[in-house]
Protein backbone atom coordinates (compact mmCIF):
# COMPACT_ATOMS: atom_id res chain seq x y z
CA UNK A 1 0.00 0.00 0.00
CA UNK A 2 1.32 3.42 -0.96
CA UNK A 3 2.41 5.67 1.89
CA UNK A 4 0.47 8.84 2.73
CA UNK A 5 2.52 11.78 1.44
CA UNK A 6 2.56 14.67 3.92
CA UNK A 7 3.74 18.28 3.57
CA UNK A 8 4.50 20.18 6.80
CA UNK A 9 4.22 23.98 6.76
CA UNK A 10 5.52 25.91 9.76
CA UNK A 11 7.83 28.91 10.16
CA UNK A 12 9.71 27.29 13.05
CA UNK A 13 12.59 25.03 11.99
CA UNK A 14 12.51 23.30 15.39
CA UNK A 15 8.78 22.58 15.16
CA UNK A 16 9.14 21.31 11.58
CA UNK A 17 11.79 18.90 12.82
CA UNK A 18 9.66 17.75 15.76
CA UNK A 19 6.70 17.12 13.46
CA UNK A 20 8.77 15.42 10.76
CA UNK A 21 10.55 13.03 13.10
CA UNK A 22 7.44 12.26 15.10
CA UNK A 23 5.13 11.61 12.15
CA UNK A 24 7.78 9.60 10.29
CA UNK A 25 7.75 6.99 13.07
CA UNK A 26 4.55 5.66 11.47
CA UNK A 27 5.51 3.38 8.58
CA UNK A 28 2.38 4.28 6.57
CA UNK A 29 3.30 7.97 6.34
CA UNK A 30 6.05 9.70 4.36
CA UNK A 31 7.10 13.32 4.92
CA UNK A 32 7.72 14.37 1.31
CA UNK A 33 8.67 17.97 2.16
CA UNK A 34 8.56 20.77 4.70
CA UNK A 35 7.98 24.46 4.04
CA UNK A 36 8.76 27.56 6.08
CA UNK A 37 5.94 29.76 4.75
CA UNK A 38 2.92 29.63 2.39
CA UNK A 39 4.93 30.71 -0.66
CA UNK A 40 7.45 27.95 -0.11
CA UNK A 41 4.55 25.55 0.50
CA UNK A 42 2.81 26.47 -2.75
CA UNK A 43 5.89 25.51 -4.77
CA UNK A 44 6.29 22.24 -2.90
CA UNK A 45 2.65 21.31 -3.38
CA UNK A 46 3.20 21.56 -7.12
CA UNK A 47 6.45 19.62 -6.96
CA UNK A 48 5.62 16.83 -4.50
CA UNK A 49 1.81 16.55 -4.81
CA UNK A 50 1.19 15.68 -1.14
CA UNK A 51 -1.89 13.77 0.00
CA UNK A 52 -2.24 15.78 3.23
CA UNK A 53 -0.89 19.14 4.41
CA UNK A 54 -0.21 19.99 8.06
CA UNK A 55 -0.17 23.77 8.39
CA UNK A 56 0.47 26.24 11.20
CA UNK A 57 -2.02 29.10 11.52
CA UNK A 58 0.38 31.85 12.61
CA UNK A 59 3.10 32.39 9.99
CA UNK A 60 4.97 35.33 8.48
CA UNK A 61 4.24 36.73 4.99
CA UNK A 62 0.76 35.15 4.96
CA UNK A 63 -1.13 33.49 7.80
CA UNK A 64 -2.41 29.97 7.50
CA UNK A 65 -6.06 30.99 7.15
CA UNK A 66 -5.40 33.29 4.21
CA UNK A 67 -3.21 30.60 2.66
CA UNK A 68 -6.00 28.03 2.96
CA UNK A 69 -8.54 30.46 1.47
CA UNK A 70 -6.34 31.07 -1.57
CA UNK A 71 -4.96 27.58 -1.97
CA UNK A 72 -7.87 25.17 -1.72
CA UNK A 73 -9.98 26.49 -4.62
CA UNK A 74 -7.02 25.75 -6.91
CA UNK A 75 -5.37 22.76 -5.22
CA UNK A 76 -7.95 20.93 -3.08
CA UNK A 77 -6.27 18.66 -0.56
CA UNK A 78 -6.98 17.77 3.08
CA UNK A 79 -5.47 20.31 5.47
CA UNK A 80 -4.92 19.80 9.20
CA UNK A 81 -4.21 23.06 10.99
CA UNK A 82 -2.01 23.40 14.07
CA UNK A 83 -2.74 26.27 16.41
CA UNK A 84 -2.82 27.53 19.96
CA UNK A 85 -6.23 27.69 21.64
CA UNK A 86 -8.11 30.50 19.88
CA UNK A 87 -10.87 31.27 17.38
CA UNK A 88 -8.45 30.95 14.45
CA UNK A 89 -9.20 27.22 14.44
CA UNK A 90 -12.83 27.79 13.49
CA UNK A 91 -11.89 30.33 10.83
CA UNK A 92 -9.55 27.79 9.28
CA UNK A 93 -12.27 25.11 9.33
CA UNK A 94 -14.76 27.54 7.82
CA UNK A 95 -12.43 28.20 4.92
CA UNK A 96 -11.70 24.57 4.08
CA UNK A 97 -9.40 22.89 6.62
CA UNK A 98 -10.78 19.48 7.56
CA UNK A 99 -9.40 19.07 11.09
CA UNK A 100 -7.10 20.58 13.71
CA UNK A 101 -4.72 19.83 16.55
CA UNK A 102 -3.61 22.16 19.33
CA UNK A 103 0.06 22.86 19.88
CA UNK A 104 1.64 20.70 22.57
CA UNK A 105 3.35 21.64 25.79
CA UNK A 106 7.02 21.43 24.81
CA UNK A 107 7.99 21.12 28.46
CA UNK A 108 6.27 17.74 28.63
CA UNK A 109 7.48 14.63 26.79
CA UNK A 110 4.03 13.10 27.32
CA UNK A 111 2.43 16.20 25.82
CA UNK A 112 4.55 15.99 22.67
CA UNK A 113 4.03 12.24 22.32
CA UNK A 114 0.27 12.63 22.72
CA UNK A 115 0.25 15.43 20.16
CA UNK A 116 2.16 13.32 17.61
CA UNK A 117 -0.15 10.34 18.21
CA UNK A 118 -3.27 12.48 17.64
CA UNK A 119 -1.76 14.04 14.55
CA UNK A 120 -0.85 10.68 13.01
CA UNK A 121 -4.39 9.41 13.58
CA UNK A 122 -5.87 12.52 12.00
CA UNK A 123 -3.56 12.29 8.97
CA UNK A 124 -4.73 8.74 8.36
CA UNK A 125 -8.36 9.73 8.81
CA UNK A 126 -8.35 12.74 6.48
CA UNK A 127 -6.21 11.12 3.77
CA UNK A 128 -9.39 10.15 1.94
CA UNK A 129 -11.36 13.20 3.03
CA UNK A 130 -13.79 14.76 0.61
CA UNK A 131 -12.47 18.32 0.21
CA UNK A 132 -14.67 19.31 -2.71
CA UNK A 133 -18.12 19.40 -1.07
CA UNK A 134 -17.58 20.74 2.42
CA UNK A 135 -19.31 24.09 2.16
CA UNK A 136 -22.66 23.15 0.70
CA UNK A 137 -25.52 25.44 1.61
CA UNK A 138 -29.16 24.53 1.77
CA UNK A 139 -31.86 26.51 0.02
CA UNK A 140 -33.96 28.90 2.08
CA UNK A 141 -36.50 26.97 4.12
CA UNK A 142 -40.07 27.93 4.89
CA UNK A 143 -41.41 26.90 8.26
CA UNK A 144 -44.40 27.21 10.53
CA UNK A 145 -45.08 26.47 14.18
CA UNK A 146 -44.53 22.85 15.12
CA UNK A 147 -47.62 20.68 15.48
CA UNK A 148 -46.36 19.34 18.79
CA UNK A 149 -44.30 21.38 21.21
CA UNK A 150 -41.82 20.38 23.88
CA UNK A 151 -41.80 16.60 23.65
CA UNK A 152 -39.37 15.91 20.82
CA UNK A 153 -35.58 15.78 21.34
CA UNK A 154 -33.13 16.16 18.47
CA UNK A 155 -29.79 14.43 19.10
CA UNK A 156 -26.83 14.97 16.75
CA UNK A 157 -23.41 13.31 16.66
CA UNK A 158 -20.38 14.32 14.60
CA UNK A 159 -16.59 14.13 14.38
CA UNK A 160 -14.13 15.14 11.63
CA UNK A 161 -15.73 17.87 9.51
CA UNK A 162 -18.56 18.16 12.00
CA UNK A 163 -18.08 21.73 13.20
CA UNK A 164 -18.88 23.18 9.79
CA UNK A 165 -21.59 20.58 9.10
CA UNK A 166 -23.32 21.46 12.37
CA UNK A 167 -23.08 25.18 11.67
CA UNK A 168 -24.64 24.75 8.23
CA UNK A 169 -27.58 22.80 9.69
CA UNK A 170 -28.26 24.99 12.72
CA UNK A 171 -28.22 28.17 10.62
CA UNK A 172 -31.20 26.81 8.68
CA UNK A 173 -33.39 25.96 11.66
CA UNK A 174 -36.16 28.19 13.05
CA UNK A 175 -35.92 29.62 16.59
CA UNK A 176 -38.81 27.46 17.85
CA UNK A 177 -37.27 24.14 16.81
CA UNK A 178 -37.41 21.44 19.52
CA UNK A 179 -34.44 21.21 21.87
CA UNK A 180 -31.18 19.90 20.42
CA UNK A 181 -28.34 18.00 22.13
CA UNK A 182 -25.03 17.55 20.34
CA UNK A 183 -21.92 15.48 20.85
CA UNK A 184 -19.08 16.68 18.63
CA UNK A 185 -15.64 15.14 19.04
CA UNK A 186 -13.70 18.23 20.05
CA UNK A 187 -11.05 19.05 22.67
CA UNK A 188 -11.85 20.80 25.97
CA UNK A 189 -12.11 24.61 25.80
CA UNK A 190 -12.88 24.42 22.08
CA UNK A 191 -16.36 23.05 22.85
CA UNK A 192 -17.18 26.24 24.75
CA UNK A 193 -15.71 28.43 22.02
CA UNK A 194 -17.63 26.47 19.39
CA UNK A 195 -20.89 26.88 21.30
CA UNK A 196 -20.34 30.62 21.73
CA UNK A 197 -19.63 30.96 18.02
CA UNK A 198 -22.85 29.15 17.06
CA UNK A 199 -24.80 31.23 19.57
CA UNK A 200 -23.86 34.40 17.69
CA UNK A 201 -24.32 33.02 14.16
CA UNK A 202 -27.66 31.17 14.44
CA UNK A 203 -31.20 31.99 15.56
CA UNK A 204 -30.86 29.47 18.38
CA UNK A 205 -29.59 29.72 21.95
CA UNK A 206 -26.40 27.63 22.02
CA UNK A 207 -24.24 26.83 25.03
CA UNK A 208 -21.75 24.29 26.31
CA UNK A 209 -23.82 21.88 28.37
CA UNK A 210 -23.68 21.66 32.17
CA UNK A 211 -25.26 19.05 34.39
CA UNK A 212 -28.80 20.15 35.19
CA UNK A 213 -29.42 22.08 31.96
CA UNK A 214 -32.96 21.45 30.72
CA UNK A 215 -33.61 20.69 27.06
CA UNK A 216 -35.90 23.39 25.70
CA UNK A 217 -37.27 24.56 22.36
CA UNK A 218 -34.85 26.79 20.51
CA UNK A 219 -31.97 25.71 22.75
CA UNK A 220 -28.85 23.75 21.76
CA UNK A 221 -26.62 22.01 24.30
CA UNK A 222 -23.13 20.89 23.22
CA UNK A 223 -21.25 18.25 25.23
CA UNK A 224 -18.09 19.57 26.94
CA UNK A 225 -14.92 18.46 25.15
CA UNK A 226 -13.77 16.20 27.96
CA UNK A 227 -17.06 14.87 29.34
CA UNK A 228 -19.72 12.43 28.22
CA UNK A 229 -23.26 13.81 28.05
CA UNK A 230 -26.49 11.88 28.52
CA UNK A 231 -30.16 12.79 28.75
CA UNK A 232 -32.29 12.03 31.80
CA UNK A 233 -36.04 12.40 32.20
CA UNK A 234 -37.38 14.43 35.12
CA UNK A 235 -41.17 14.33 35.20
CA UNK A 236 -42.28 15.43 31.75
CA UNK A 237 -39.05 17.26 31.06
CA UNK A 238 -35.56 16.28 29.99
CA UNK A 239 -32.26 17.50 31.32
CA UNK A 240 -28.64 16.62 30.64
CA UNK A 241 -25.95 15.13 32.80
CA UNK A 242 -22.26 15.71 31.96
CA UNK A 243 -19.65 13.50 33.56
CA UNK A 244 -16.04 12.37 33.31
CA UNK A 245 -15.50 8.84 32.13
CA UNK A 246 -13.35 6.43 30.17
CA UNK A 247 -13.21 6.86 26.42
CA UNK A 248 -15.88 4.91 24.55
CA UNK A 249 -15.12 3.97 20.95
CA UNK A 250 -11.96 6.01 21.46
CA UNK A 251 -13.79 9.20 22.44
CA UNK A 252 -14.89 11.27 25.40
CA UNK A 253 -17.44 12.68 24.77
CA UNK A 254 -18.94 9.71 22.96
CA UNK A 255 -21.87 9.96 20.57
CA UNK A 256 -23.02 6.48 21.59
CA UNK A 257 -23.43 7.63 25.21
CA UNK A 258 -25.72 10.45 24.09
CA UNK A 259 -27.73 8.44 21.57
CA UNK A 260 -28.24 5.46 23.90
CA UNK A 261 -29.53 7.75 26.65
CA UNK A 262 -31.93 9.43 24.24
CA UNK A 263 -33.15 6.03 23.04
CA UNK A 264 -33.87 5.04 26.64
CA UNK A 265 -35.49 8.26 27.85
CA UNK A 266 -37.23 9.69 24.76
CA UNK A 267 -37.73 6.72 22.42
CA UNK A 268 -40.16 7.60 19.63
CA UNK A 269 -40.21 11.23 20.77
CA UNK A 270 -36.73 11.78 19.36
CA UNK A 271 -34.82 12.27 16.13
CA UNK A 272 -31.19 11.19 15.75
CA UNK A 273 -28.76 12.59 13.19
CA UNK A 274 -25.29 11.21 12.51
CA UNK A 275 -22.86 13.38 10.56
CA UNK A 276 -19.41 13.22 9.02
CA UNK A 277 -16.65 11.67 11.10
CA UNK A 278 -14.01 8.98 11.29
CA UNK A 279 -14.58 5.71 13.08
CA UNK A 280 -17.84 4.17 14.22
CA UNK A 281 -18.91 6.11 17.31
CA UNK A 282 -22.66 6.71 17.36
CA UNK A 283 -23.69 3.89 15.04
CA UNK A 284 -24.92 1.50 17.75
CA UNK A 285 -26.55 4.33 19.66
CA UNK A 286 -28.42 5.48 16.56
CA UNK A 287 -29.57 1.90 15.99
CA UNK A 288 -30.85 1.79 19.58
CA UNK A 289 -32.80 4.99 18.90
CA UNK A 290 -34.35 3.61 15.73
CA UNK A 291 -35.32 0.36 17.47
CA UNK A 292 -37.14 2.43 20.11
CA UNK A 293 -39.15 4.23 17.41
CA UNK A 294 -37.02 7.32 16.80
CA UNK A 295 -36.67 8.85 13.35
CA UNK A 296 -33.05 8.80 12.15
CA UNK A 297 -31.02 10.66 9.53
CA UNK A 298 -27.51 9.95 8.21
CA UNK A 299 -25.28 12.19 6.13
CA UNK A 300 -24.45 10.71 2.74
CA UNK A 301 -20.97 9.90 1.43
CA UNK A 302 -20.84 12.61 -1.23
CA UNK A 303 -21.27 15.46 1.27
CA UNK A 304 -19.29 13.93 4.17
CA UNK A 305 -15.72 15.04 4.77
CA UNK A 306 -15.05 11.59 6.23
CA UNK A 307 -17.71 8.94 5.60
CA UNK A 308 -16.88 6.74 8.56
CA UNK A 309 -19.51 7.17 11.27
CA UNK A 310 -22.42 7.64 8.83
CA UNK A 311 -21.31 4.62 6.79
CA UNK A 312 -21.18 2.33 9.84
CA UNK A 313 -24.58 3.53 11.01
CA UNK A 314 -26.08 3.03 7.54
CA UNK A 315 -24.61 -0.46 7.22
CA UNK A 316 -26.07 -1.41 10.63
CA UNK A 317 -29.53 -0.36 9.50
CA UNK A 318 -29.59 2.55 11.94
CA UNK A 319 -30.32 5.19 9.28
CA UNK A 320 -33.91 5.67 8.17
CA UNK A 321 -33.12 8.48 5.72
CA UNK A 322 -29.71 9.09 4.17
CA UNK A 323 -29.28 12.45 2.51
CA UNK A 324 -26.85 15.25 1.71
CA UNK A 325 -25.73 17.81 4.26
CA UNK A 326 -27.58 20.51 2.32
CA UNK A 327 -30.83 18.55 2.53
CA UNK A 328 -30.68 17.51 6.20
CA UNK A 329 -32.47 20.64 7.53
CA UNK A 330 -35.38 20.03 5.13
CA UNK A 331 -35.63 16.35 6.04
CA UNK A 332 -35.49 17.19 9.74
CA UNK A 333 -38.19 19.86 9.51
CA UNK A 334 -40.38 17.52 7.48
CA UNK A 335 -40.06 14.88 10.21
CA UNK A 336 -41.07 17.55 12.72
CA UNK A 337 -44.12 18.44 10.58
CA UNK A 338 -42.81 21.96 9.90
CA UNK A 339 -43.02 21.49 6.13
Amino acid sequence: MAKIKVLIVDDSLVFREVLSRGIATDSSIEIVATAEDPFDARDKILKYKPDVMVCDVEMPKMNGIEFIKRLLPQYPLPVIVVSAINDAIFEALRHGAVDFVTKPDFKSVEGIEGFIHRLINKIKAVNSANTSKKNVTASNLQHRTAVEEGSTIIAIGASTGGTEALASILKKLPPDVPGIVITQHIPPVFSRMFAERLDTTTLLSVKEAETGDFIESGKVLIAPGDQHMKVNKVGNRYKVECFKGEKINGHCPSVDVLFESVAKTAGNKSIGIILTGMGYDGAKGLLAMRRRGARTIGQDEASSVVYGMPRTAFNLGAVEKQTSLANIPQVLLAMLNYL
